[in-house]
């Protein structure tokens, strides 16, 4: 197939094209990416330095942390500047640079939230061997393993677009590039290109999800028959990672899962796994963990103690 296109530009139609809607939306996600900068900010800062870095599962925190700031800055600064103009564009090289990095990042924390539901089972199913399993070095070779995966499951969501012809309409009925939407605009038959996507896109989010369940279902068999004190601080930090699986793979599962075709409420769908679930990770994984608010108050201490030394 050739790839033939008369389309330099596309229009992002975004959520709404009421001025009252869209400025109420822009004052409400500049204050959620405030919120989010702010959030993993300091989750990151707090683990960083604090004793909490040596244990595997914050390891994995601050790089999830990381990655929603990543994540959010490929599409929320865009949907900001967007919802303050009349016309939304964004050029065709653009287009594909937000698609991959949005993929990259998606597909990083996906990964990683699975690496941590495997971490949770091998401390609480696999306790005298943790320390031999979830090494230090075997920590990193698990990140590194979570971009590389990453960046196939973007670089071939991208290679799958790129090859598509586009000759117009140019209007993406979207607030960012999407593999869906963008195949609504191409003209030629895209079914074989949907299926791809969604062996691609789909198959990756279910079988991570998939691998999750069964990890907590796992840890969940196991502390049946534990001391009621320790079940119940397993299941605590189970309970928000579970919280953070749903809200994450919840819509991602419904957009990507089905056949390759687009409905008006997916930009609201969207909204959960770019902006609400970064913004709510940070407030998940510190409310209810005993740990990291201990050393939220001691990374504080140690920062007001240097500041009267000043």
């Amino acid at each position: 197939m050739g790839n033939i296109n008369n389309v330099t530009e596309f229009i992002l139609l975004g959520l709404s094209q009421k001025k009252t809607i869209k400025t109420f939306c822009f004052l409400l996600f500049l204050l959620c990416y405030i919120a989010i900068w702010m959030g993993n900010l300091l989750i990151i800062i707090f683990i960083t330095y604090s004793q909490l870095i040596d244990q595997p599962m914050y390891f994995f925190l601050k790089y999830l942390a990381l990655t929603d700031l990543c994540y959010t800055a490929t599409v929320t600064p865009k949907l900001l500047t967007d919802l303050l103009e009349e016309t939304n564009t964004i050029s065709y090289a653009s287009c594909m640079a937000q698609l991959f990095a949005m993929h990259f990042c998606a597909g990083i924390g996906i990964f990683i939230l699975t690496v941590m539901a495997y971490d949770r089972y091998a401390a609480i199913c696999k306790p005298l061997h943790y320390t031999v399993i979830m090494s230090r070095r075997k920590c990193y070779i698990l990140i590194f393993a979570c971009c590389t995966g990453a960046f196939l499951h973007s670089f071939v969501q991208c290679l799958l677009t790129i090859n598509l012809p586009f000759c117009g309409p140019n209007e993406i009925d979207h607030y960012f590039c999407d593999a869906y939407p963008l195949l609504k605009l191409a003209c030629t038959d895209t079914y074989i290109f949907g299926i791809l996507v969604v062996a691609n896109s789909g198959m990756m989010g279910l079988v991570n999800f998939l691998v999750l369940m069964l990890s907590y279902f796992l840890i969940l068999y196991t502390v049946r028959v534990y001391p009621a004190k320790s079940r119940n601080k397993a299941l605590s930090t189970c309970s928000s990672h579970i919280t953070v699986v749903v809200l994450f793979f919840a819509p991602i599962l419904y957009i990507y899962i089905r056949p390759a075709i687009t409905f008006p409420e997916d930009k609201v769908f969207a909204l959960f796994y770019t902006i609400i679930g970064p913004m709510f990770n940070p407030l998940i994984y510190t409310l209810r963990n005993t740990e990291m608010k201990t050393a939220m108050r001691k990374v504080g201490a140690r920062i007001h103690f240097w500041l009267e030394g000043k």
